[in-house]
């Protein structure tokens, strides 16, 4: 069953997201805790004073807190659509990667073994065994005669998940002290992180927006099928191997800077579909802007849920993906690109 597309033309629905991603930010900025007039916004912008609260709030935390939400979300958002496009599987999303479980068993294994406690030591960690998880699955899922397929990537993905996953529920069981260091990075967050923080992992992820961008024809081209793909001269397999590449730069590097953020990645890209259609030079700029809209949006609602304490990210992405990934299932769209 094919998916419905609302047939909005590709420059309107842009520029909607883009309206919608400027609401969802100045929302970021504005609400919390403390309320701040968009007056006041501007004011701590353009003529800042450390005597005000409100300026500081702005630029120390609630600026930062929006560009990472911003960033993690527009990355996740792109890695799932090149997932799916890759895999051919509606439901795949970064996760099926192994990368979220990759980074979550070095960040357990350092915390128990070596004793890491700060955050910006996770995140490096957390990086490097999303990068180590992304580049077994590719490897696993390229074996055998017929190179990588859509179906031993899925396979490859769903075994390294559960090898990961099983190694770091025991080492939790072990050393269950160690869980509370870590547990509000698993269940995701963008609070308390500061743009110093993410520094060393922006470039990365710039280079992953920017092959992802130029990426566009020849995923449209992938998508119609191997043999044509070939026929027209593509190089499937290095077409892959980007694609798996800018996957771990961009859902390695939003990993290992908010923690285990799920659903961005599965959901955002059907939604983007259902607006412009199966075009990926259309697909992956719009992901950008849903993507990082949603997040911003998450975060802004789970400051409210249980005031004055926050909930995580993680959390509410998983309560609005949870029924859209039911709602995908039941629909049996198993085979769409």
């Amino acid at each position: 069953m094919k998916p419905l597309y609302l047939r909005i033309p590709k420059g309107i629905s842009l520029l909607f997201s883009i309206i919608l991603f400027i609401f969802a930010f100045s929302l970021s900025i504005t609400l919390g805790q403390y309320y701040i007039p968009l007056n006041s916004v501007m004011d701590a912008f353009f003529h800042y004073d450390e005597s005000i609260t409100e300026h500081i709030i702005i630029t120390t935390t609630r600026l930062s807190r929006a560009i990472i939400a911003t960033v993690v979300g527009a990355s996740l958002a792109i890695a799932g659509a090149l997932m799916q496009a890759l895999t051919k599987n509606p439901l795949a999303a970064p996760d099926i990667f192994g990368i979220n479980a990759g980074a979550l068993f070095f960040i357990v294994f350092s915390v128990t073994f070596l004793s890491l406690t700060s955050l910006s030591q996770y995140m490096w960690v957390g990086f490097l065994g999303a990068a180590v998880a992304g580049a077994m699955v590719y490897f696993l899922g390229s074996l055998g005669r017929d190179g990588i397929t859509p179906i031993k990537i899925v396979l490859a993905g769903a075994a390294i998940t559960a090898l990961f996953v099983s190694f770091t529920q025991g080492m939790l069981v072990i050393s269950e002290q160690n869980l509370q260091s870590v547990i509000f990075w698993l269940a995701g967050s963008v609070s308390g992180r500061s743009l110093d923080m993410i520094i060393p992992i922006l470039p990365f992820i710039i280079v992953g927006w920017i092959i992802a961008m130029l990426l566009g024809r020849s995923v449209n081209i992938l998508i119609s099928g191997e043999d044509v793909a070939k026929s027209l001269g593509q190089r499937t397999v290095l077409t892959k191997l980007m694609i798996g590449i800018v996957v771990v730069f961009l859902a390695g590097g939003s990993v290992a800077i908010s923690g285990a953020i799920g659903f961005i990645g599965l959901i955002v890209p059907h939604i983007v579909r259902g607006l412009v259609g199966i075009d990926y030079r259309w697909i992956i700029p719009q992901c950008a802007l849903v993507g990082a809209s949603l997040l911003l949006l998450a975060d802004v609602v789970a400051r409210f849920v249980i005031m004055p304490q926050e909930m995580p990210i993680g959390v509410m992405t998983a309560f609005i993906g949870t029924p859209f990934f039911i709602y995908i299932a039941r629909r049996g769209l198993t085979k769409d690109g």
